[in-house]
Formats: C-alpha cells, structure tokens, sequence
C-alpha cells in the first residue's frame, strides 16, 4: 500500500516525512497537483459500479485503490503549471483530481472537505470557545462604530487579518499588529476587520497534534509590548519542549473531533498566570523549525500515522 504525499517541488517539511517514510520501507509517491495536466497524469473509470483510478508523476505510476492514505502538505493549484493555462482548466483538473481520490479508501490529512472549513478563522475561534480553549474577545467587523464601541470596552487591542492571507504577489503575512483605542475606525467599512484584545504575552506556544499525538514548544516572548507578532521578532531565543496542561489536552482533541482534522498545528499566547490563550490552529501549518529546535520527532509521528493509521 502506498502513501501519496500532495505538495510543491520545494517542501522541506514533506522531504522530512518521506524520509522517515522510506526509512520504514513505505512505498510513497510525491506529486504536485500543479503539474496537473503535464508532468503528472490521471485516469479514472468508472464502468457497471466499478472504480479504476491510476495517477502517474515522474515516471511512477500508483493505482488509487493501493493509496494507505493520503498526506494534503502544501499542494500547488491544479493546473498551475499547464502550458495552457485558464479558469477552466484549473477547475476542471481540481474536479477531476480531487474527485476520484475521494472515491479511494485511504485516509486523509487532512480531507479537502475539513481542511477548506478548518482555515476559516471566525469558525475557528467558535470551535475554540466550544471546545475549552481561553479564547480573546474578538470582533471581526465592517462597521466602524461597532469597532469603536469594541475598542472602548477592550482598551488593548491588535488588528490582524482574518483569513491569515495577504493581497501581493508574491504572497505576504500580514503581521498582527498593535492598534489605539482612539484610532480612526473608519476604515473597517472598506473590508472585513479583525481586533482582538491583546494578550499581555510572557511566551509562544506551538502545540502540533499528530493523530492522538501531541506536541508542545515554548519560546520566550520580547518583552517589548509593540512586538505582539513573535513570527517577526528576532531576539535570539529558540523553542524548546513544554508539557501540555490537562485542560488544553483535553480542549485540543474535542477540537481535533469536532474538525474532523488528522493534523493541526495550534497556536497560543501564554500570559503571566501561565493561561494559554488561543489564537488559532493551522490544519497544515510548518512543523520542521520546532523539530529542529526541540528534537520532538514530530516527521516520524506524521509518517507513522500515514503508514499505520496510529501516531
């Protein structure tokens, strides 16, 4: 049985996964739904109630009835890399692609279906709330003056985007930012905003969850407070193993559950109590600089639970 990994050409956290995959003799077989049609080539049949699906890429060609499972990393949008390229296209080979890997039995992670409802933030912090996390007061609004009734209750505030995305080409993060409460909210009309109450953050956590696997990194917040994004301050300190309070272990698999997510990468701010402070959860965000900051052997978790189905 073979594990079909789904990402770009350049992936050095998907190179970790089938490395450990190869050490363990599991047949794998990598490709990027970019190159859909061209370098990677699909059949699918579908005769008297019958299915008969084959995908080839590089040379390799994998029955679709022989997938163990099916690892969704960091693919490109089908068609991407066709010499014809179109709107069409790109839809047509997404539908034809995606459509007969969901008539497979091999295990997802994450399903197409759950990961496209797990990156909606707003959804997110709602599952949060409901599953046990400490989540910040958030408003996410086009009306200015809810804005400014919002800043007047939650004095401390950071503006951050809601989908996690940034309008350039080539893709930016938008880094979570610092807002006065007497600020020009006008603006908010111009297109969805997000203020959330800042988080007085003593520490980051990472808290990667493979399967029933869970694992946790810490690393020390700058204490200067106009610095609330940790992805852009550089002040030397790295990650290192943290335990995983009762509570957020049991908040982690009731959202997990509720998801329907094989993977998630979840995000908190730790304050002076010690509280972790949700802020969100990545269905397939980076795991490979925890790994080689902490040693947590986060790559053998993902490929044991793509080879077995347990992690």
């Amino acid at each position: 049985m073979t594990v079909l990994v789904l990402t770009c050409e350049e992936d050095v956290t998907a190179d970790m996964v089938v490395s450990a995959l190869d050490d363990r003799g599991v047949p794998v077989v990598r490709l990027d739904p970019a190159d859909l049609p061209g370098e990677v080539a699909l059949s699918a049949e579908y005769v008297q109630g019958d299915f008969h699906g084959h995908l080839s890429s590089g040379g390799r060609l994998v029955t679709m009835s022989g997938l163990r499972s099916i690892w969704i990393r960091r693919p490109g949008e089908p068609g991407a890399n066709a010499v014809e390229q179109s709107a069409w296209l790109t839809t047509e080979s997404t539908h034809a692609l995606y459509g007969a890997l969901n008539c497979t039995a091999a295990r997802w992670m994450n399903h197409p279906a759950a990961a496209a409802q797990a990156r909606h933030k707003p959804w997110q912090l709602h599952v949060a709330h409901h599953s046990g996390f400490a989540v910040p007061p958030t408003l996410i609004t086009t009306f200015p003056q809810m804005a400014r009734e919002f800043a007047e209750r939650y004095r401390d505030l950071v503006v951050k985007s809601v989908s996690g995305a940034h309008p350039s080409n080539p893709p930016m993060t938008l880094p979570t930012t610092r807002i006065a409460p007497d600020a020009d909210f006008a603006g908010v009309a111009a297109g969805p905003t997000q203020l959330q109450q800042r988080v007085p953050k003593y520490a980051d956590i990472r808290l990667t969850c493979v399967g029933q696997v869970m694992f946790a990194a810490r690393k020390a917040s700058d204490p200067d407070p106009e610095q609330v994004d940790g992805r852009f301050t550089e002040d030397g300190s790295g990650w290192e193993p943290t335990v995983v309070p009762d509570r957020i272990e049991k908040a982690v698999r009731t959202y997990m559950e509720h998801a329907r997510l094989a993977y998630g990468a979840f995000d908190f701010a730790e304050d002076a109590e010690g509280t972790w402070w949700f802020l969100e959860c990545n269905q397939g965000g980076q795991f490979g600089f925890i790994e080689l900051d902490t040693e947590q052997p986060i790559a053998e978790a993902v490929a044991s639970w793509l080879a077995t189905g347990t992690a």
